[in-house]
Order: structure tokens, then C-alpha cells, then sequence
């Protein structure tokens, strides 16, 4: 559980989402069974809503992981999406590959392999939305190279801002884990004082942060 509401209110939330993706389903399952961090089922759900109502096709996402991410925004697209994801980790990175194309998705996904803060400055063009899942220590430095790769009235979405409520209470901090949370308050305090995004948090799975971009830098 995520320490981020009572358990008995994420476990109820979490019966009512039924996975009709098969594949989908495989590759969480696999996560479960192999200790894989992927998004929890209910951020999973809202990503698929929030592309669908908003017409959303290209997608940069930071942290592939095995694909699973990958996979559900782009079944949340169509056709026509576009998504590119990056992975540092050489095995999960194989996996991605592996499973992208087990579901016939590799020519709409294109997997990049290593260092976000590297590779996002070889990225080019503007993309609809940025789902960031990476490395928890890093946001708010990617928040700075995103800027320019982000469209106005895109969308930036952060997973795991709360962190399993450590963010928001020292009282559940652990020591070991103490420069990922102070990274990660600058993060939402950077985004709440901004004044390029408008921005809302939400108590969703381990905590997200939704960003729209609401003028160029």
C-alpha cells in the first residue's frame, strides 16, 4: 500500500478497475511476481482517461521500465500515436523491446536507451504530453529539460510524487531515502511557484502531479 489514503480506500478503488487488456494484465502480473516498479492500477486508469479526453498523440515518456506504461498510453491513443520512452537499465530496456513488440506496437513506440538527463537534450520537436516515472531524485532537474519539448496546454504528468507519504510527513521518513524526498518537495514547490504551469497534486496511487504548460518559457 502507498501510505497515501487509508488502505481500505485504495484497495475499494482498486476492485472496480477491470483490466480488459489481456496482454496488459500478463505484463502486471510479471511486475507483481518480479518486484518490477509499473504504475498502480489506478494511475494506470487515469492516464487512459486523461489521453482519451484530451486527444492526446505524441507522448515522451521518462522511465520505460518492461513497457507496460508504454504500452497502455499507447492502446489509449490508437493508431496514431507516437510515444518515445526512455530506459537506462539494460535488462528492463530488453524487456521493453521484447514486449513492445509481442504487442505489435513498434512502430509507434521507439525505446531509448540511457541517461534521462542526458538523452533529453537530444530529443527534438514538441510533444502532447510527458509522463515522468524515472528516477525519483532527478524531477526536478527533467522539469528543466522538458520545458522546451512540452506544447502549450501540454501536459506534464509525474508519478510517485508523495513517495509513500514521506513527502508530506517527516514522521514517515526513512533516512536512507531523506535526499529523494527533499528533491522531490522541490520539485512540487518549483511547479506550485511556476508560473509556466498550472498545476494540481492528487492522492492518487503513490501520489501524482498534474501539470498543464500554460505559456512558453
Amino acid at each position: 500500500m502507498s501510505n497515501i489514503v487509508h488502505d481500505y480506500v485504495e484497495e475499494y478503488i482498486r476492485e472496480l478497475i477491470i483490466e480488459k487488456d489481456e496482454f496488459l494484465k500478463v505484463l502486471r502480473e510479471y511486475a507483481e511476481q518480479n518486484n518490477v516498479p509499473i504504475v498502480h492500477k489506478e494511475v494506470a486508469q487515469f492516464l487512459k482517461v486523461l489521453i482519451k479526453s484530451n486527444n492526446i498523440k505524441r507522448i515522451l515518456e521518462v522511465g520505460t521500465a518492461i513497457g507496460y506504461s508504454a504500452i497502455l498510453m499507447a492502446k489509449a491513443v490508437g493508431n496514431d500515436c507516437e510515444i518515445v520512452t526512455i530506459e537506462r537499465d539494460e535488462k528492463m530496456y530488453a524487456l521493453a523491446l521484447e514486449n513492445i513488440k509481442r504487442a505489435n506496437l513498434q512502430d509507434n513506440i521507439k525505446v531509448i536507451k540511457g541517461d534521462a538527463l542526458e538523452v533529453l537534450d537530444t530529443i527534438d520537436g514538441k510533444f502532447d504530453m510527458i509522463f515522468i516515472d524515472g528516477a525519483k531524485g532527478h524531477y526536478s532537474e527533467m522539469l528543466n529539460k522538458i520545458s522546451k519539448l512540452l506544447k502549450l496546454n501540454g501536459i506534464v504528468f509525474a508519478d510517485n510524487v508523495l513517495f509513500r507519504g514521506m513527502v508530506c510527513s517527516n514522521e514517515l521518513l526513512i533516512r536512507r531515502k531523506i535526499t529523494i524526498v527533499k528533491r522531490m518537495r522541490k520539485y512540487l514547490k518549483e511547479l506550485s511557484e511556476s508560473n509556466i504551469y498550472e498545476t494540481v497534486i492528487l492522492p492518487v496511487g503513490d501520489g501524482v502531479a498534474l501539470s498543464t504548460k500554460i505559456k512558453e518559457d
